[in-house]
């Protein structure tokens, strides 16, 4: 390894990116490097914000795999039997699970976002429940940050007969060793900014009724970052256990849908940077990432702390980190 990079990358990071907090890169299923920031380490965990859609993905891909979801093209409303559908509403009711993880679906929303109703909401499924549909056509790419993919906890929880966190522990996140100790709700608002710069909170965020959010509210290290990109290096496969199908893998890290706003491609709840190459990430806000690159067999998670328009991550993983540990 060519030190005096390391150390251009490391001046590029302290100068350019200075909210990241940790950085781990996996070579061949290797550490190639693993290096800590702003007084953060290895036991550090830290808000990963939408990297936690990409996680609700491989969920339902287990529940899949597993016989608790027959099919992704399952209409949601299939798993909320006794939801009242408001009069004249016409949409909802052939919204599909694949809508939801292709960012297909429209919502009645369409400039003004209902933040704050929806943080006071005790019960986020059925709020967005209530805002799922309307007039907006079902195939249109549509990206919701936070109000769309509690539906899909909601239907792991429905599924499953579990918490999204017990289900996740016992398939997943216990499988691959990562610790998340406990769900967290905010009783504040104050509760939830200081949330959003802990370095030390390991939970999954939920609503009052206890269902913990499907499109951000996880903290992960580094390291928990970087096995999971490795996971999908693998098809799917850690310690010679099949974790998560690799028919699943495959199917969720192809275009199903674009961004045509910044011309990004979509999977299920992954952003597919080059398909040719497998070339994939979950990202969130802050910078937090996990990319992996079939084609070079390298794995870069970035964990960062929240700041408001930072430079790009995958331009910076690119054209600063690749170079350097593709021959390492």
């Amino acid at each position: 390894m060519n030190q005096e990079k390391i150390t251009e990358l490391e001046n590029k990071i302290n100068n350019d990116y200075s909210n990241i907090t940790g950085m781990v890169v996996l070579k061949d299923g290797k550490t190639v490097y693993e290096n800590y920031f702003n007084e953060c380490n290895d036991t550090s965990r830290i808000h990963v914000y939408s990297v936690t859609k990409s996680i609700i993905s491989i969920l339902i891909g287990i529940a899949v795999d597993k016989g608790y979801i027959k099919s992704i093209n399952q209409k949601v409303l299939d798993f909320f039997p006794d939801y009242i559908v408001k009069k004249r509403e016409k949409t909802i009711q052939n919204v599909t699970l694949k809508n939801l993880l292709t960012m297909t679906a429209p919502y009645k929303y369409k400039v003004v976002v209902p933040y704050i109703k929806y943080f006071t909401s005790d019960d986020w499924v059925k709020f967005t429940l209530d805002l799922l549909g309307g007039r907006g056509q079902i195939g249109e790419f549509k990206y919701t940050p936070l109000i769309g993919p509690d539906i899909l906890s909601g239907i792991l929880v429905k599924a499953t007969g579990q918490s999204v966190l017990d289900f996740a522990r016992e398939n997943l996140f216990s499988p691959l060793g990562i610790t998340v100790e406990s769900n967290v709700i905010f009783h504040s608002k104050e509760e939830q900014l200081e949330f959003n710069k802990s370095k030390n909170i390991s939970g999954w965020v939920a609503d009052g009724a206890g269902v913990n959010a499907g499109g951000w509210g996880l903290t992960l290290s580094a390291i928990d970052m970087a096995k999971i990109g490795q996971l999908y290096l693998a098809g799917g496969m850690w310690n010679e256990k099949q974790i998560v199908s690799t028919s699943w893998i495959d199917e969720s890290i192809k275009e199903h849908s674009r961004w045509g706003k910044i011309n990004l491609a979509y999977g299920y709840l992954w952003w597919v940077i080059d398909e040719k190459e497998h070339t994939c990430a979950a990202i969130g806000d802050g910078g937090n990432v996990i990319y992996f690159n079939a084609k070079e067999k390298i794995v870069v998670s970035i964990v960062a702390f929240f700041r408001q328009n930072v430079k790009d991550r995958i331009e910076f993983i690119k054209e600063y980190i690749e170079p350097i540990f593709k021959k390492a």
